[in-house]
């Protein structure tokens, strides 16, 4: 397994395996791997000649109240376990070489951006569209793997490769949970062990708002409304949003359609906050 740091070697080796006909599969991270990262990569080793795993904790995408020094680092860690399973290269550049001084271009998509975690996130998916754009230019795959905790962000990135005309095919990989339904996040580190176990409430929620449908309830107000009621009866939780919406262009639906339905929240569980959808 090959660690590249240097933008113009990346982009050397790459055009070097492309050139020779082999298939790029890329899974980008901000590292503190869990399975859920470790799924995508076992797709992409399953589809593609050469899998390139990118680490690289974006600061872009955070806020200036949010966790961008205290994110979880442990690079010998997530480089251990991309050796395990079969990585090819681990793209790992310095925040000096993806924004030199002087840096001043963004890329952004509008409208879907500005919605859900967007609302209360401002200036995050821009964040997430530049360095993802940035790591297409860079890596120059043939598929890049997303997971679909992170739904947003993988309508937005669809939108913006459709859009920009990038020459890569989007997959979005299911949501990988642990046992008792917690999506699996870089961030479920931060939770205390009471914490932890309140957390399961938010896929509870979620739940309750797909047996509402299954029996019938196409009224999303009602649906919501019942998860909230849920969720506050955890007093650890803090709900920031509910919302069901069309996956393809997140615009709040007035009536349930079986198809393509995203039902999302975003709870704060103590001062953590976690994400977390179901498609219906």
């Amino acid at each position: 397994m090959q660690i590249i740091k240097s933008l113009r070697k990346m982009q050397l080796v790459s055009n070097q395996l492309r050139n020779k006909g082999y298939s790029i599969g890329f899974v980008p991270t901000m590292g503190a791997l869990h399975e859920g990262h470790l799924s995508l990569m076992r797709k992409a080793r399953q589809e593609n000649d050469k899998v390139i795993v990118s680490i690289f904790v974006n600061p872009t995408q955070f806020g200036p109240k949010e966790d961008f020094k205290k994110y979880p680092r442990d690079f010998k860690t997530d480089a251990r376990l991309c050796l395990k399973e079969k990585v090819d290269i681990i793209f790992y550049p310095s925040i000096k070489a993806m924004y030199p001084e002087g840096y001043k271009t963004y890329v952004e998509v509008e409208d879907l951006s500005d919605v859900l975690c967007g609302k209360f996130r401002r200036g995050h998916f821009r964040g997430v569209t530049t360095v993802v754009t940035k790591l297409f230019n860079l890596v120059w795959p043939n598929i890049a793997y997303f997971g679909q905790k992170d739904a947003q962000q993988a309508v937005i990135i669809k939108k913006m490769v459709e859009d920009l005309n990038i020459p890569v095919k989007i997959k979005v990989m299911p949501t990988i949970r642990e046992k008792d339904g917690l999506a699996m996040s870089s961030r479920n580190k931060y939770l205390n062990s009471q914490e932890r176990k309140k957390a399961t409430i938010l896929y509870k929620a979620l739940r309750l708002a797909k047996n509402l449908i299954n029996q019938g309830e196409d009224n999303p107000l009602k649906i919501k409304q019942k998860m909230y009621h849920l969720l506050k009866q955890e007093k650890l939780a803090r709900v920031q949003y509910i919302e069901i919406v069309d996956l393809k262009d997140l615009r709040p639906l007035k009536k349930i359609i079986k198809k393509n339905t995203l039902i999302a929240l975003a709870v704060f569980i103590g001062k953590t906050r976690l994400i977390d959808n179901l498609v219906i």
